[in-house]
């Protein structure tokens, strides 16, 4: 038997949540092991956020080449090698892996390769026979994607985003099963580069949570380059056929397309990861329960990440991974507030959003004030050639404090950092009018909002 290696903090998973974690800690002084089975980084880095953002990096050229004539700037027309893409988004992922790992290991982080489990008494097995026992336990093993009856994932007429990211030559037509953020990523990049395209959504409308009033301008511009959404409808199934498949809707309409990108949300992986004598409960979704400093129902071992029912994001992951160390440390620790994570939805145009929409301030008791700028009058937006979008700020009425900021727009994901303080520090538009926003810039137009919020204003009425 294998002897079991002793740490402070022993972390059952390398994905945001987990190396933040075991940065913060190791950064703290602490002696951290970590398990993970595939490369470190998790979805995020090796099948999310990062290569799904270099393809949609990858669109964007594509649209300023053809869109260049308008610039004085005559080319031919640009084509399309995906596989170049492909290699240039491996290249991306790889060089962020290794930096991530080489960091790792001058942290003196201790990581093992293989699948884990957890046994219960702060002990981890490996399934390359390791054994590790740690003072304290975090969980943090992360989602996959959801799939639904009907539709297996074969990877030629069914795929989901782990092989829409793995793809060497874009589909000629696809459908994507689900409006969500996903879904509305991948529609977005794979019409620009050329695919065609159609949404299908059961619920009413795409984006559920997001403002309508941006979501509208998303949607006015998938019009425009030509992707058909149909929503409040499901699908039952799909026929394949040589080089393409019909998919049947729920309405006993059908569509024939090459290939199916199944994008209706992830799930948490935690079958099989509590064994022996664990006592941390599940829930019947598969999220693991925690209190508010993410403790399990067992003592000393806490569940952070995707893993947990909290908000799918890398960036949270990272905020919790941080408040368990500052837990574990004996340090004064706030839980993450859900209500206002930064939101980051990279199609084009851009969607970002913190804090409340005007409908659920109503619902919180607030009297809301909203002012809205759009981009049309914005001097870097027309330089730029991109005005279709506008800044939304949701105040409170009586005290003026910043209680939602929205954005749609070009690099609204960028944009969004003052809106996320304002709304995290419960701001008041009188006290932001104090800076002072360089000229010209997108940014102006969070400014000009806010300013008029105080009652006067420049060019926003």
């Amino acid at each position: 038997m294998s002897e079991e290696q002793a740490f402070d903090v022993v972390i059952l998973g390398a994905g945001p949540a987990g190396y933040a974690a075991a940065l913060y800690g190791a950064s703290a002084g602490l002696k951290i092991g970590i398990v993970e089975r595939d490369r470190v980084g998790g979805t995020c880095l090796q099948r999310g956020c990062v290569p799904a953002k270099e393809y949609l990096e990858t669109a964007a050229v594509y649209r300023s080449i053809r869109g260049s004539a308008e610039f004085g700037i005559a080319v031919s027309d640009p084509v399309v090698d995906f596989a170049i893409s492909q290699k240039r988004k491996q290249a991306v992922v790889d060089k962020l892996t290794g930096g991530l790992a080489g960091l790792m290991r001058s942290r003196g982080i201790v990581t093992y390769a293989g699948d884990g489990a957890y046994e219960g008494d702060g002990r981890i097995s490996v399934s390359t026979g390791e054994k590790l026992v740690g003072d304290k336990v975090i969980i943090s093993t992360g989602s996959r994607p959801r799939v639904i009856p009907g539709f297996e994932v074969d990877g030629r007429y069914v795929l989901t985003s782990d092989e829409v990211l793995l793809l060497e030559e874009l589909p000629k037509s696809v459908a994507i099963v689900g409006g969500g953020v996903i879904g509305c990523e991948f529609a977005s990049l794979m019409a620009d580069l050329g695919s065609k395209v159609t949404i299908v959504e059961a619920l009413p409308r795409l984006l559920p949570g997001v403002d309508q009033d941006l979501v509208d301008v998303m949607i006015r511009s998938f019009k425009k380059r030509g992707i058909a959404i149909r929503t409040g409808v499901g699908v039952t199934g799909h026929s394949p056929d040589g080089k393409e498949t019909t998919l049947t809707l729920a309405d006993g309409s059908s569509l024939v397309v090459n290939q199916i990108v199944v994008a209706v949300g992830r799930r948490p992986n935690s079958e099989g990861i509590f064994q022996g004598r664990s006592a941390v409960s599940v829930s019947e979704r598969g999220f693991v329960e925690v209190d508010e400093n993410y403790e399990t129902s067992e003592p000393g071992v806490y569940a952070i990440g995707d893993l947990i029912d909290t908000a799918q994001l890398a960036h949270v992951g990272f905020a919790e991974g941080v408040a368990v160390i500052k837990t574990i440390l004996g340090e004064r620790s706030a839980p993450v507030d859900y209500s206002r994570v930064p939101w980051c939805i990279y199609t084009h145009p851009e969607i970002a959003f913190a804090g409340l929409t005007e409908e659920q301030a109503k619902d919180r008791g607030y009297d809301p004030i909203v002012k809205k700028d759009p981009l049309g009058g914005n001097s870097r937006a027309r330089i730029i050639g991109e005005v279709d979008g506008f800044v939304k700020v949701v105040a409170d009425r009586a005290t003026h404090q910043i209680l939602g900021v929205h954005i749609v727009g070009p690099w609204a994901t960028e944009l969004l950092s003052p809106g996320y303080l304002a709304v995290n520090w419960e701001a008041s538009a009188e006290e932001l009018a104090y800076f002072i926003q360089p000229h010209p810039t997108l940014s102006e137009a969070f400014g000009e909002t806010v300013f008029a919020l105080t009652g006067r204003s420049l060019h926003v009425g």
